[in-house]
């Protein structure tokens, strides 16, 4: 671990990046979200890693941006600038899956939003509570929590800054799984082992396909999803 908070590690094709600021709920201050940033392109651009796991050193997941930094005035962007790790992790072309080991709130429920799959501990527990600290959203959380659970799930769990617990979000779909808590990684790790073993091309191009289908109508996904195909078949084809 550097100054920055962040730990990252990498193993049999597996890229492991560790939020550790645990005394502050694993708040991101600018220095870490700017590092994030870093280090999901990096991950992302680098031959040796196949799939990405980020988690956060217990009791918690991430609480999103350091709110008292934001507040001095320490941690604000200049001009126009918007710092935000979520669209750069969903900007990584390989799978991405979410460890949720606690308390994943606001900015870190954005984090996990733009993860392709979530195993959530049964510690964990979701909110947004931008509306409660007096913030908007800039990370994504009007577009992608609405995917996820649906718009007046969304719209309720918004305006309110409720709470819910692990077994809740399986209900709405926001998490994949739920495991005991000393399960968490090695279960992840299981799922991640599986993903890096599939064909990488192929692998590659149905995540891209989901991703880019996220919001379409469903003739305007299928005709991607043929369209795709016939380039991957001529491609296969002797020349």
């Amino acid at each position: 671990m550097g100054d920055d908070h962040l730990r990252v590690g990498t193993e049999d094709g597996i890229c492991t990046i560790t939020i550790d600021r645990p005394e502050a709920r694993n708040a991101l201050s600018l220095a870490m979200r700017r590092r994030l940033k870093e280090l999901f392109a990096s991950a992302g651009a680098d031959d040796d890693v196949a799939v990405i796991v980020l988690t956060g050193v217990d009791p918690a997941f991430c609480a999103g941006v350091d709110v008292k930094e934001l507040r001095s005035g320490a941690g604000r962007e200049g001009g126009g600038e918007i710092t935000d790790p979520a669209a750069a992790l969903r900007a990584v072309p390989k799978p991405v899956l979410g460890a949720i080991n606690g308390v994943c709130v606001t900015g870190g429920l954005e984090l996990a939003l733009a993860c392709d799959v979530l195993i959530a501990s049964e510690h964990a527990r979701f909110a947004d509570t931008h509306v409660r600290l007096g913030l908007l959203p800039a990370w994504g959380m009007s577009a992608y929590l609405a995917q996820a659970v649906g718009t007046r799930k969304a719209v309720e769990l918004s305006l309110t800054g409720a709470f819910i617990s692990a077994d809740d979000a399986l209900q709405c779909g926001l998490v994949n799984h739920i495991v005991p808590h000393a399960e968490l990684l090695a279960r992840t790790y299981e799922l991640a082992t599986a993903m890096r073993d599939a064909e990488p091309v192929v692998a590659r191009t149905v995540l891209d396909l989901y991703r880019r289908a996220n919001g379409l109508s469903a003739e305007a996904a299928l005709a991607l999803e043929r369209e795709t195909f016939l380039a991957w078949r001529r491609a296969q084809s002797p020349t």
